[in-house]
């Protein structure tokens, strides 16, 4: 028996049915029966064919009327068919697919058994606002108010003893990277169910605190110093600055002093790509990576003044983005090809767009003219360095300076749209034996306090939390406004230390809103005991526990002795390793802080 891919080709020409003839009808039928099988045979009761068409031809096509035992093929519910979409324009095509997606979530929700008047004014409303938001690249949820960052437990984890420079996440797991050339992935611990207290009419009961339980270290990789002059080496060979995590969990970049960058296998971190000494690659330091979201392509920032976009899915250099006048110390992305980052001393930060290959610029260098009373006018200082930057969304970011302050940008404006002097307080006025080598020095020779740097900062992507980090001993939260123009205090993360946790160690800090002078020689003070966190913050990551944040917020940091980028800042009685926060939902229909300090 002739084939289909036998017969001539003549022969397979298929006429074309006449404008007069109505839309035919889909038969079960198939073309094929399976491997080897024949060709079906011709119904027997077949309507004549159209004029100049053979026999073959309508065995081939299939058109014309079929018997009456062939059954018609059903097409499914939700599919439509060309006829009843002919001539549909786009709106009508929109709103029909909006109906339909709107079909599918009330289908979703009824399955849990809420009410369908409630569904449609909160759920549905709610998360066709987010999509569209979401969308858009703009800030859509507001979490500030929705988690309790006091009851926040906290977890010191280490397994060397230099500072840990950078942190990154990617549920379930956290990587540090350290001075000392080691990086480490960590395995975090399930999140502790935490049980709200329950009073009695006798006596109240509270349960015991969530557990702090240590994460699990699963792999360690250690560079090698004496390998510097091996280009072979798959290896940091000097300080590590930086560490960045894929949101698909399949690559972890690191970068460092030896201006290399490393790409390893998350799950193994064995070296999969090095970009080093070659032509496209930095010529110094390099101090930040940052991933596009949803994406492969990563972003990296270095002392030699530029930015460089790298896609790591192709394992190659894409191009360098010139324009800083001093080093890039860090750099942050989000969904669109565009990124963003600070030079440092240029006092500047640039918001590259990468697919137009332009930039905008917005030059700091802001002056704290609120003055108060009792603060001493030399402790403003001026703006010397900006030196921090996370994205909140497409159009808003802030910065962090080494004069204590944290601005908030939109890309609409050159100038910041809000600045928070001295975020995280003043250090203390140094003893005037130590400010002079004089037996009787004269007090005015003594500097004034000057404020804490802020050493990280980090943002719950489209939402209204920010976090920042100095080295006064907390990580500090920040809420959008709902005009989006201010930032407002929401608290501080952590429980204070226990006492067993305190160490009696040289304390050369106090807390930013004491008046008296610090103890020293081993004595503790009071904003010591206060510390949730002991020393430098030097890199803040964190990840939404559930299904868009509903079980909480996880939040890694980085701690260290020292200041990530040198030794010319050193907390005493610091400690090296990591924290890691977990944060919980606020209890449903508990009482607000500032309601409950009103009653």
């Amino acid at each position: 028996m002739s084939s289909f891919f036998t017969i001539p080709g003549a022969q397979k020409k298929r006429k074309r049915a006449s404008i007069t003839d109505g839309p035919k009808k889909r038969v079960a039928t198939p073309r094929f029966a399976g491997k080897g099988s024949s060709r079906t045979a011709k119904p027997a009761s077949a309507a004549p064919a159209s004029k100049g068409q053979t026999d073959d031809d309508e065995s081939i096509s299939g058109s014309g009327s079929e018997s009456e035992d062939v059954v018609e093929e059903e097409a499914p519910e939700d599919s439509d068919s060309d006829s009843e979409n002919e001539g549909e324009t786009a709106a009508e095509k929109r709103l029909r697919l909006a109906e339909r997606y709107l079909d599918n979530i009330r289908q979703e929700v009824d399955e849990t058994g809420f009410d369908a008047v409630d569904i449609d004014r909160d759920i549905i409303a709610e998360r066709l606002r987010e999509d569209v938001a979401e969308s858009k690249g703009k800030v859509y949820r507001k979490l500030a108010d929705t988690l309790d960052f006091e009851r926040a437990s906290h977890t010191l984890f280490r397994s060397n003893n230099c500072s840990t420079t950078s942190v990154a996440t990617c549920a379930p797991y956290a990587y540090t990277v350290t001075k000392d050339r080691c990086l480490i992935k960590w395995k975090l611990q399930d999140l502790p169910q935490y049980q709200w207290p329950q009073t009695t009419k006798k006596k109240p009961k509270k349960p015991p605190a969530p557990p702090k339980r240590q994460p699990e270290k699963v792999v360690i990789v250690k560079g090698n110093r004496s390998k510097a002059k091996d280009k072979n080496y798959q290896g940091h060979v000097d300080e590590i600055l930086s560490v960045a995590a894929s949101q698909d969990g399949k690559f972890v970049v690191t970068a460092g002093a030896d201006r290399r960058l490393i790409v390893h296998d998350a799950k193994t971190l064995k070296p999969v790509k090095m970009f080093a000494n070659g032509p496209n690659n930095h010529r110094d330091a390099v101090t930040g990576l940052a991933f596009r979201r949803g994406t492969n392509q990563l972003y990296s920032a270095s002392k030699d003044r530029t930015v460089k976009v790298w896609s790591l899915d192709e394992g190659a250099y894409v191009e360098t983005l010139f324009g800083h006048q001093d080093q890039v110390v860090d750099v942050d992305a989000l969904t669109q090809e565009r990124c963003i980052s600070v030079g440092s001393r240029d006092r500047t930060a640039r918001l590259w767009k990468v697919a137009e290959e332009t930039q905008l610029v917005f030059r700091g260098g802001t002056v704290d003219k609120k003055h108060k009373p009792d603060l001493d006018p030399r402790s403003m200082a001026h703006e010397g360095s900006m030196d921090r930057i996370a994205m909140i969304d497409e159009e808003l970011f802030v910065t962090g300076s080494d004069n204590g302050s944290i601005a908030l940008w939109s890309i609409q404006k050159k100038k910041p749209l809000f600045v928070l002097p001295r975020a995280h307080g003043l250090d203390p006025p140094l003893p005037p034996t130590q400010a002079s080598a004089e037996q009787v020095p004269d007090p005015k020779v003594v500097p004034p306090p000057q404020p804490r740097w802020i050493t990280a900062l980090c943002t719950v992507p489209y939402s209204d939390v920010i976090l920042s980090g100095s080295w006064d001993g907390h990580v500090r939260v920040w809420k959008l406004s709902d005009d989006k123009r201010k930032i407002e205090p929401a608290g501080m993360l952590g429980e204070p230390l226990l006492p067993h946790e305190l160490e009696s160690t040289d304390v050369v800090m106090a807390d930013a809103d004491a008046d008296d002078e610090p103890k020293v020689n081993g004595k503790v003070t009071e904003s010591q005991a206060s510390w949730s966190v002991k020393g430098v913050v030097n890199d803040i990551s964190l990840f939404e526990r559930g299904d868009r944040g509903k079980d909480g917020l996880c939040v890694v940091i980085g701690v260290g002795k020292e200041h990530r980028l040198g030794r010319w800042l050193k907390v005493a009685g610091g400690r090296n390793g990591a924290v890691v926060f977990e944060v919980p939902k606020l209890e449903p229909g508990r009482i607000g802080a500032e309601d409950e300090a009103k009653i």
